[in-house]
């Protein structure tokens, strides 16, 4: 799960403060950093809502640097074992009930991950935040004893996004507030916001955060955290195609 799951799982944690203003493309990276650490384990809940209807999956997510992760479904039992892999900027994804490992094509990254709010982009975490966009510090605020900076990143004109600029919210100590995507007309789309901060695994972090569209309120799909590692020494055979088929954790 780098831009979501930025998030999911991108996304949200503790640091201390500035004591000046920071670069807001270091602030982003900051906040990037703090919620992977070296590496990850966690336990999660998506919930999916909408008007006439709301399911939920438990998952389990694993993170080693900045571009691996495995995501597994474990509950319910109809979608248990349906896994995603990132590595590198590759995306495959693994459904028991057809037995497939399926590589996720680039003209299907902005498709929805498991039927939620969330995109192919979002759950691989990428970092093209850094490097693809530019970024302006905006605002500068105070609010409860914290120190609040909103930055505005336009992608580059060679950029490989759809998104127009995204507009990021984020506390003095890496948590990331909100995140809003905006398109090429100067329109908001859609926005993930952290509903809860509270300490998980040493570190004070969001352990909710919520993905909906802007022209769709009773629509959205939440991300709750139970427990989180950091640091973990993940073995490397965990990020294969092979370990995604057949679960060895």
């Amino acid at each position: 799960m780098k831009h979501l799951l930025f998030i999911l799982f991108t996304c949200l944690f503790s640091s201390p403060s500035y004591s000046a203003t920071p670069e807001p493309k270091d602030l982003i990276q900051q906040a990037m950093d703090q919620w992977r650490g070296l590496s990850s384990y966690s336990e999660m809940t998506m919930t999916i809502h909408r008007p006439d209807w709301q399911r939920s999956m438990s998952m389990r997510s694993w993170t080693k640097g900045e571009k691996t992760t495995l995501v597994r479904v474990t509950e319910p039992k109809k979608d248990a074992g349906n896994g995603t892999l990132t590595n590198d900027n590759n995306m495959w994804t693994f459904a028991p009930k057809v037995n497939r490992i399926i590589k996720v094509p680039s003209s299907m990254m902005s498709q929805s991950w498991m039927g939620s709010d969330f995109t192919n982009k979002d759950i691989s975490k990428s970092t093209d935040i850094i490097d693809q966009y530019d970024h302006t510090l905006l605002e500068t605020r105070q609010q409860d004893g914290h120190t609040i900076y909103v930055i505005e990143s336009i992608p580059h004109e060679d950029a490989a996004v759809v998104w127009g600029k995204e507009i990021l919210t984020i506390r003095d100590d890496y948590i990331m507030l909100e995140q809003q995507f905006w398109d090429q007309d100067n329109i908001l789309v859609k926005s993930m916001k952290a509903l809860e901060i509270k300490e998980l695994g040493g570190r004070t972090v969001a352990s909710i955060i919520r993905m909906g569209k802007q022209d769709a309120p009773d629509e959205w799909t939440e991300m709750s955290v139970q427990d989180i590692k950091f640091d973990q020494d993940h073995a490397d055979n965990l990020f294969t195609l092979s370990n995604l088929r057949n679960p060895r954790q």
